[in-house]
């Protein structure tokens, strides 16, 4: 087999071997009667490593997300979130579509409500105007930038959510990565949720799977939504097993992973290409290619001939995501690649 390096996301990351052994050897049991026991396992070891009560194994972070609007909000009620975020655009329409509910998208370059912004979105009482019910956050922020972002930058956010009663709910798809970015433990990220989820299947390398956690009583109505959704395991330790050793193992990994990134942007750099360098940097690199009068579309097709898969986001960025099937080897050789595509189109 010709060699490939896919850099189109962390999603595409292979189980380990000691994975797939874990899921052969996985005690087993129905989890909608609430004893397979490497479910609960999972469900407890996460719930601890987040300090949330409890928490509950979903088929993914969309389902994860659908569930937390489902459980908090009531049709015609309004949630805000970012208007680059992924609940609000790639997520099918769900929120409407499942919940009912009306999202007021707000901007931001960097992860961080601005408090004024944050207070004029927020609806006042009326028997015309929609409630607003939930505020959504994402650490780390914007697929194709993946910025941590630090407690101490959401103090704001916090308050204001606090002082007019409304839910903070965090997409923490990739908050591991945040974690080890900031040199925090993950519970500094999250402690002032009333919510939170993050997948097994990105950075982690798990085959499927995300963790949804919060209060117990949270959880309790969450599983209701989940069964409801269709989403209700039988013998679900089988992949379950994976998601273990994600938390017991792959998060140690990840700063390899932002190392990898590191080097692979400033090889970039190197070249003239320019690179967001807007904030806490993670195992996303995400280039410009106007410096070069170079189109994304046609770094993509060269990179692929010569086995190499990466993500168009517009016309002229591209996206780069390292992971556990990334080493620092294939770095240098998608650099040099790089540099072969973007002479050839230049000539």
């Amino acid at each position: 087999m010709e060699r490939l390096i896919d850099l189109r996301s962390d999603t595409v990351t292979k189980p380990t071997p000691e994975m797939r052994d874990a899921m052969r050897d996985a005690v087993v049991g129905d989890d909608i009667l609430r004893d397979d026991p490497t479910v609960i396992e999972l469900e407890e070891l996460a719930a601890d490593m987040l300090g949330k009560e409890e928490a509950m194994f979903t088929a993914s972070g969309t389902m994860s997300n659908e569930i937390a609007v489902m459980v908090y909000t009531r049709p015609g009620d309004e949630i805000i979130a970012f208007s680059d975020s992924h609940i609000y655009n790639l997520e099918t329409g769900a929120l409407s579509a499942i919940s009912g509910v009306q999202t007021r998208p707000v901007h931001s370059n960097r992860g961080v409500y601005e408090p004024e912004e944050l207070e004029r979105a927020i609806q006042p009482e009326g028997v015309q105007r929609a409630r607003t019910v939930m505020i959504c956050l994402e650490n780390t922020f914007h697929l194709n930038r993946g910025l941590a972002v630090s407690a101490e930058d959401l103090e704001e956010t916090i308050k204001i959510a606090r002082e007019n009663g409304i839910i903070l709910y965090m997409d923490g798809a990739r908050i591991f990565n945040a974690a080890v970015a900031l040199n925090k433990n993950v519970r500094d990220l999250v402690h002032f949720c009333d919510s939170v989820y993050f997948c097994l299947s990105k950075g982690l390398a798990s085959p499927i799977g995300a963790i949804i956690a919060g209060s117990s009583g949270f959880i309790r109505e969450a599983r209701r939504v989940k069964q409801r959704l269709g989403g209700g395991w039988r013998q679900a330790g089988v992949i379950a097993a994976p998601g273990l050793i994600s938390l017991k193992k792959m998060i140690g990994r990840l700063e390899e992973d932002h190392a990898n990134a590191e080097k692979l942007r400033k090889g970039l750099e190197d070249l003239g290409v320019k690179i967001d360098r807007g904030g806490v940097l993670t195992n996303i690199v995400n280039l410009d290619l106007s410096p070069l009068d170079a189109r994304a579309a046609d770094l993509a097709a060269g990179l692929l001939k010569r086995g190499i898969k990466v993500k168009v986001c517009s016309e002229y960025t591209n996206r780069m995501v390292t992971h556990n099937d990334i080493g620092a080897g294939d770095v240098d050789y998608v650099i040099e690649k790089t540099a072969s595509v973007l002479k050839e189109i230049r000539s």
